[in-house]
């Protein structure tokens, strides 16, 4: 492990500089692939089935690592037959770890090139590659005293996060915790959120398998709202089942793609692909669509406007974010490809 001042040192532009055009990080993976000091990565130190769909890997960052706030997500890159491949996951530890190790757990999707091989052939010794933490869902940093958190599948993971921050923040504050699963099969974290609430007192837990007879959210399964915090992730059913119950202050993150507002006919013009010297008409569907139809392989994480994976430069034209509505006709700006369709011509550095 590098100390805090060998770090400082070889991130200077000047030691850069002496090392000539490939940077220093370039260089010390030579040495060890995780000895890096500007390019963030995580050896995998243990690997962990809670259930047959799901792989939790615990990973120990190197000091380019920057942190993160619990509920927060972040890129992980793995290398898979010599292509990197990036999806987007959030950490379930503590934000007070004090290993400085984190823990992604990935359920394994059909045909999920990725989570397919996070589960099933990734083993300790494993180098994944980090992006610096992101995401606006995390717990205000003023405390309230009751928290009700609430998650939906796989939404479990940046919600197991906030439950084991304010646990190692002390056992004082009231903390109803929900978890929303298909099966019982499916349900993560059960034994360990058991053995948090013998340990506090004020924490109550339901764990329901929405298959096999639970029931849905409802007022009762929140408890009292009076000035609790709620946060919940999940699907958008249950993230607006939830808003219906305790309005719209809810704390809300979802990991499954929007219905995006990809409607009517499509805009007369062409896609110009600058790098990849391609020219074809505009067509349906989101930037990213058009340009894998057209046989290119831009990269792309979540495909809903979250990670920002797949933003490109916009040489020219204009594009409408699906999103929000909006159509910019603003030369050389970046632009997410999953989220935006042609408003005409456009020319993209691709």
């Amino acid at each position: 492990m590098l100390t805090a001042t060998a770090n400082r040192l070889l991130r200077s532009q000047f030691v850069d500089l002496l090392v000539g055009p490939h940077g220093i990080d370039r260089y010390l993976e030579l040495v060890r692939p995780d000895l890096t000091v500007n390019d963030a990565r995580a050896e995998v130190v243990a690997v962990h089935r809670q259930t047959a769909r799901s792989v939790t890997l615990t990973v120990r960052p190197n000091a380019a690592w920057m942190g993160f706030r619990a509920g927060q997500f972040l890129r992980v890159g793995v290398e898979i037959d010599g292509v990197r491949h990036t999806r987007t996951y959030s950490p379930a530890s503590s934000e007070h770890r004090g290993d400085g190790c984190l823990e992604l757990t990935v359920t394994v999707h059909p045909d999920g090139l990725v989570s397919e091989h996070l589960h099933s052939r990734v083993r300790p010794g494993t180098i994944l590659h980090l992006s610096s933490a992101q995401g606006d869902f995390v717990l205000p940093d003023r405390r309230s005293e009751r928290l009700v958190l609430v998650s939906g599948g796989s939404g479990i993971t940046p919600v197991m996060s906030m439950l084991r921050t304010l646990c190692d923040e002390g056992p004082d504050r009231e903390i109803r915790f929900l978890h929303y699963a298909r099966t019982a099969a499916d349900w993560l974290y059960q034994r360990e959120v058991a053995d948090l609430t013998a340990r506090h007192p004020a924490m109550s837990v339901e764990y329901v398998a929405t298959r096999e007879g639970g029931r849905r959210v409802s007022r009762p399964a929140l408890g009292p709202l009076d000035d609790a915090t709620v946060a919940v992730c999940g699907p958008p059913q249950l993230i607006e089942a939830v808003r219906e119950i305790a309005g719209d202050a809810v704390l809300a993150e979802t990991f499954t793609p929007p219905t995006l507002a990809v409607t009517g006919e499509a805009a007369d013009g062409t896609l110009r692909f600058l790098r990849s010297d391609r020219i074809v008409p505009v067509g349906e569907g989101t930037l990213l669509e058009q340009a894998e139809s057209a046989g290119l392989s831009p990269e792309f994480g979540c495909r809903m406007g979250i990670c920002r994976t797949c933003t490109c430069r916009k040489a020219a034209g204009a594009v409408r974010n699906v999103l929000s509505g909006n159509v910019s006709h603003e030369e050389d700006e970046d632009i997410q490809l999953c989220v935006s369709v042609p408003a005409g011509d456009v020319a993209l550095e691709i």
